[in-house]
């Protein structure tokens, strides 16, 4: 089956270059499916399957304007990511990947009851922004940890929630509307100890304002698996022990991956052989 996918997936990849012709194409969050990769398609372009529950790399008014039923790939990806969101809270507060660099360097040290001290997640105030599947499977790890959840929505007032949080998750959409919803003034507005956790998309920080916050000690950490310019990283971060980074890994365990992609085999069958429109359609 793993054999299937990733052969779907190449494809995908191959269509990148030249679509012409398709009657479906399955695409990658990298793929840029806009009404000029439509056009090059072609009008006989019945589905695009995306391999990704966001959809910000797609033009859905294109899509519609052109009769194209667009999927996604929902719910198969919630634990895996909410799982990453909380492993990446309990890095940062307890210093984890900065106490493997220690390590890796060959850093002296010795053990003594001030040495590397970080903090629990439990008895924390915990900030999901997003309260759709991901943010509150995440909300209910975090709790499970002794974390209290609250969540705030994008029409919610955001600096008055983030200043009485202790971490904040986001799990909202890339839109229009939540690029850079966390900027200089979001994070002025948050605790001089909180942490800021983005599993989301990278553009939803702006990265430039998140590195002067860290530096200037207006945050405490953030913990980051998406990034603005992705896969470029802001020079800034690397060099912050307060920072913990990964490579997009939100979706990334083997049985998530063949879930999404037969999720994506699921839309294009049926549409392509079945006719009908798939349970997994977007909008």
């Amino acid at each position: 089956m793993l054999d299937e996918v990733t052969a779907a997936l190449t494809t995908s990849f191959e269509l990148i270059e030249a679509p012409e012709g398709a009657d479906g194409v399955l695409s990658l969050l990298t793929t840029t499916v806009d009404g000029a990769f439509l056009d090059r398609v072609g009008p006989q372009l019945q589905v695009v399957a995306n391999y990704a529950v966001g959809v910000n790399n797609i033009d859905l008014e294109a899509a519609a304007e052109r009769r194209v039923v667009v999927a996604n790939t929902p719910d198969v990806l919630t634990r895996t990511t909410a799982e990453l969101a909380v492993g990446l809270m309990l890095a940062l507060l307890r210093r984890i990947a900065e106490g493997d660099r220690f390590v890796r360097r060959r850093a002296e040290w010795e053990f003594s009851l001030e040495f590397m001290l970080g903090s629990s997640l439990d008895g924390k105030r915990v900030l999901i922004v997003g309260p759709g599947r991901i943010g509150r499977e995440t909300a209910r790890l975090a709790e499970a940890f002794g974390a209290t959840a609250s969540f705030a929505s994008r029409a919610d007032d955001l600096r008055v929630a983030l200043g009485e949080a202790d971490v904040v998750s986001l799990h909202v959409p890339l839109t229009d509307g939540t690029r850079h919803l966390i900027g200089a003034g979001e994070l002025e507005a948050m605790r001089p100890t909180a942490v800021l956790v983005n599993t989301a998309r990278g553009p939803i920080v702006d990265e430039s304002a998140l590195v002067t916050a860290l530096r200037d000690g207006v945050v405490a950490g953030a913990a980051l698996d998406v990034f603005e310019r992705e896969p470029e990283v802001e020079d800034g971060l690397l060099g912050l022990e307060n920072v913990v980074l990964t490579p997009h890994l939100g979706s990334a365990t083997r049985d998530t991956r063949i879930a999404m992609g037969m999720l994506c085999v699921d839309a294009l069958r049926a549409v392509l052989l079945e006719g009908r429109r798939p349970a997994n359609a977007v909008g």
